[in-house]
């Protein structure tokens, strides 16, 4: 039986995300010299750089080698991650390792095969809605956002709402 999402968004302190199909829409543009271009979402970038000023973990494990999708996170404050990783477990259990974190405390959103066995790692399994079939049968969460079109922002802020660290109030001189 599947578990109610909503009750453990407060447990959430970290957040693990696959790239191509997440953050991007799944589509590759090719240049006629061979650059492989992806197009990401601010919203998904604002809700990103939210949670990490608000103390939250962030790891990007992905199969992909992009480098300019590396520089694109790393602009937005994200210093682990895992690229060309095709066995995801692995690098996953490394990080949770490596700082120590309880997988109860642990989202990952993924929207393809290589995401499901991270995805049984952790307390909390998502998916965008474009996801496949099999990642969104086992997603405690299928949000309704696709993925490239706020799916990251959609998880990030329902967590953050629920652990009161969502920015709600823009006119504080304090943020």
């Amino acid at each position: 039986m599947k578990k109610n999402y909503k009750e453990l968004l407060s447990n959430i302190t970290t957040f693990v995300f696959d790239v191509d199909g997440v953050f991007t829409d799944g589509s590759i543009l090719i240049t006629s010299d061979g650059e492989l271009l992806r197009k990401m979402n601010v919203k998904d970038g604002y809700a990103l750089k939210t949670a990490l000023q608000k103390g939250y973990n962030v790891c990007i494990i992905s199969g992909g080698t992009n480098e300019g999708v590396k520089e694109r996170l790393k602009g937005l404050g994200v210093t682990d991650i895992y690229l060309g990783a095709h066995h995801k477990q692995d690098p996953l259990e490394e990080y949770l390792d490596v700082y120590n974190i309880d997988s109860e405390n642990v989202l990952y959103m993924g929207d393809d095969l290589p995401d499901i066995p991270p995805m049984k790692m952790v307390a909390l399994a998502t998916s965008p809605q474009n996801a496949v079939a099999e990642v969104k049968a086992i997603s405690d969460y299928v949000s309704h956002k696709n993925g490239g079109d706020g799916c990251v922002r959609d998880i990030i802020e329902q967590v953050l709402k629920v652990r009161g660290d969502w920015n709600d109030n823009f006119s504080s001189k304090n943020d």
